[in-house]
């Protein structure tokens, strides 16, 4: 994804059936599988009208699927999958500030 022109957005549809707008942070590839990171897209919105040490920015990590031929996003099966792949995330962002 290019960032010649500034942030990409995705719209994903939860169990539900509401629509969320996540603006794509990074993407990375952790033990064969694929995984996106994502912030909501109202998050600067939210943290404009509400200041609280409870609002913090929201990591959204799904990954990346395979189903009928067609790629589609999901959520982590586990506990221990989050946090690892959490960590490969935070090493990406911090490694990108070094440069």
């Amino acid at each position: 994804m290019s960032e010649d022109f500034g942030a990409d957005y995705v719209t994903i549809t939860d169990e539900d059936g509401h629509e969320i707008d996540l603006e794509h942070v990074n993407t990375i590839e952790y033990n064969g599988q694929i995984y996106m990171a994502f912030f909501p897209a109202d998050q600067e919105k939210k943290d404009a009208e509400e200041s609280s040490e409870e609002d913090e920015l929201s990591l959204i990590i799904l990954k990346v699927i395979e189903e009928n031929g067609e790629e589609l996003l999901s959520t982590l099966e586990s506990e221990e999958e989050m946090e690892a792949v959490y960590e490969q995330f935070m090493d990406a962002l911090f490694e990108d500030e070094e440069e």
